[in-house]
């Protein structure tokens, strides 16, 4: 609960928050920063090379300078050099995978109204970018988030116990190499769909963990998991989906797992009145926005859906408001 109640100011400045969001989201999916890259541009010439209308994209660079994310000096545009890194695509602290996958959910966060009658969201639609470089960019957008605070989950866990991870829904690979520079004599499986384990596969050949990672391509929905590991990582899955499913993804993982081995789950863990984390809370309204049965959930329904699957002993491991909170469970 806020300390204060808002006064009708402060809810008019909520309400324009959408604003700065549209104009960088816009800028993004038309590349504005690449097409720019090093030069300075006129209207006239962006416009040419962004093919679009010349007043609507005088318009939209003039409310990214005056966000500072452009400069604009006697009529034309450039990229200052500091944001270079964050706003090109591959560079290594980009954050433009999020800024495309934030566009992406925002479609439907504009039906909210509707969606909460229905009580499911409208059809997806594809960004001007297509469904295909939507799908990469939420892949990418999962590397950029969790980049910055993997090493450091990671030591939260406590020294490593394990000889061979899981990263179910592993993505890029972020999460396991984590886990591999903190394990040096262990070996890592990554499973996921396989457009994700490609863009794992480009990002493990640039690193010193090639040989020490197999990719393998399913559905963890669909498709059991490859059996062996003593170490499972569930990480930021449950949330897209209902609890039944998560019940049913954990008993696939308690298959997977050597006797003895364990399972993290990093995601939201709420509060028993869904208030509380208020990011937590919000991000619910995202999962009913973007997903058909997806939700945020509490330590005890983790507890109980890990116990339904087999585990013992479930509990939270690291203590977050966010996404980075980490419930764990032993496979008797």
């Amino acid at each position: 609960m806020p300390e204060a109640l808002p006064s009708g100011q402060q809810i008019l400045e909520l309400m324009r928050g959408f604003q700065p969001a549209c104009v960088i989201g816009a800028a993004a999916e038309l590349d504005v920063w690449g097409m720019l890259g090093e030069q300075s541009l006129s209207a006239e010439e962006a416009a040419r090379k962004l093919d679009a209308d010349l007043r609507a994209a005088t318009m939209l660079l003039d409310a990214v300078a005056a966000l500072g994310l452009l400069v604009k000096e006697e009529g034309r545009y450039r990229v200052p050099a500091e944001l270079r890194p964050l706003l090109t695509h591959g560079a290594p602290g980009t954050v433009l995978p999020m800024v495309l996958h934030s566009m992406n959910i925002l479609r439907n966060w504009s039906q909210l109204a509707w969606i909460t009658k229905a009580g499911f969201p409208g059809p997806n639609t594809a960004s001007i970018r297509g469904f295909e470089a939507d799908r990469a960019a939420f892949i990418a957008a999962m590397h950029t988030a969790s980049t910055p605070w993997a090493d450091e989950l990671v030591a939260k866990l406590g020294p490593p116990q394990f000889r061979h991870l899981l990263d179910v829904g592993g993505a890029s690979g972020t999460w396991t190499m984590a886990f591999l520079r903190a394990a040096p004599d262990a070996k890592a499986t990554i499973f996921d769909l396989p457009d994700a384990v490609e863009q794992a596969r480009e990002r493990l050949a640039k690193s010193e963990f090639a040989a020490r990672v197999s990719l393998v391509k399913g559905d963890f929905y669909a498709d059991e998991l490859p059996a062996g590991a003593d170490y499972a990582w569930v990480s930021a899955i449950c949330h897209q989906h209902a609890r039944e499913h998560n019940r049913a993804l954990f008993a696939k993982v308690f298959r997977a797992l050597a006797p003895g081995g364990r399972i993290a789950v990093r995601d939201i863990v709420m509060e028993s009145d869904r208030t509380w984390p208020r990011d937590g809370a919000l991000f619910a309204i995202n999962m009913l926005a973007n997903t058909a049965t997806g939700g945020t959930f509490t330590l005890d329904e983790y507890a109980e859906d890990l116990q339904a699957a087999g585990f013992a002993e479930p509990q939270l491991l690291v203590p977050h408001e966010g996404m980075n909170a980490v419930v764990g469970a032993r496979k008797p």
